[in-house]
Parts: structure tokens; C-alpha cells; sequence
């Protein structure tokens, strides 16, 4: 697989965010950053989350999407969409939940010319921690299943913080 990135795009009021190669916790601080970024725009209209040159995805990472997702509706009476034509990563969006809180489609969008790659942002060890403890209850809260699965992760990582 290949190393992470990701990309970002704005035209009027559309944000493009998309995953390309291996996305990992290592790029939670920078996907975080650009998810604040996004939510704190006045002219938001929608945002999309391109995940067709995705090779692997993390829980952290679905978890600041969930994070996204919740913002969206609350914040702009909106649910985002996600492009995915990997089964692989359709499977883990749906075992998680996430067909009940984004619109996933399978089919590519224009606007790709736009991209460009978001900087790497550094965190603390810390900090990382706090981020990936989030993004778990995030995805916990999506649905019993995850709440199982993500339990013991987040009551360790609580009890390290603490």
C-alpha cells in the first residue's frame, strides 16, 4: 500500500476532500485541522469525501468522518456524501454504520483538477491520543455493533490519559 495522503478542494461552497493510498492515524491531525477548517465557513454548502484511490482506512480516520458527518447535520441541516468504488471499503463503511449518516455512491465527480495536497501537521503523542479516543467515540456512538467493538480501545485509551 501506499503511504497517505489526502487532498482538498472548494469551489463556491462545495468542499472536495479526498483520501488517496494508505489513510492512517498518522494523518488524524491534518484530516482534523481540515474538518474544522471546512465546518467553519460561512458560504458551506456541501462536502464530498472521495475514497476511490483509497488503499486502506483506518477506525481513527472513519471516526473524524463520522465527527464530519454529525457536525454537517447539525451545524447545516446537510449529510455529506462519499464516493467509494472499492467493495473492500464499502464493506467497512457500512459494518460501521456509515450508510446511516452519509449519502455513498460509487460513481466519480468532476472537479478533481482542483485537488491539492493538504500539509502534514504534526502532533504531540498526546494530542494524537486525544484525537484517536474522539474519533472512536464517534464512531461508538453510530451504533451498538461499533459500540462493542471500540469499547475496550477507548476505555484503555481513557484510562492512559487519565
Amino acid at each position: 500500500m501506499s503511504a497517505g495522503k489526502i487532498q482538498f478542494a472548494e469551489s463556491a461552497g462545495t468542499y472536495i476532500l479526498k483520501f488517496v493510498g494508505d489513510v492512517r492515524m498518522t494523518l488524524c491531525t491534518t484530516l482534523d485541522k481540515a474538518l474544522e477548517h471546512v465546518l467553519a465557513q460561512e458560504g458551506f454548502k456541501s462536502i464530498l469525501v472521495d475514497l476511490t484511490e483509497t488503499e486502506g482506512i483506518d477506525s481513527t480516520s472513519l471516526g473524524l468522518l463520522a465527527k464530519l458527518s454529525i457536525q454537517a447535520r447539525k451545524r447545516f441541516g446537510m449529510i455529506p456524501t462519499i464516493i467509494s468504488s472499492n467493495e473492500d471499503i464499502n464493506r467497512i463503511l457500512l459494518s460501521m454504520g456509515f450508510d446511516k449518516v452519509f449519502l455513498i455512491v460509487k460513481e466519480g465527480q468532476e472537479g478533481t483538477q482542483l485537488l491539492r495536497d493538504l500539509p502534514s501537521v504534526e502532533c504531540s503523542e498526546q494530542a494524537a491520543r486525544e484525537k484517536v479516543l474522539a474519533a472512536h467515540r464517534e464512531l461508538m456512538n453510530l451504533n451498538d455493533e461499533n459500540r462493542v467493538v471500540f469499547q475496550d480501545l477507548v476505555r484503555s485509551l481513557e484510562s492512559e490519559g487519565g
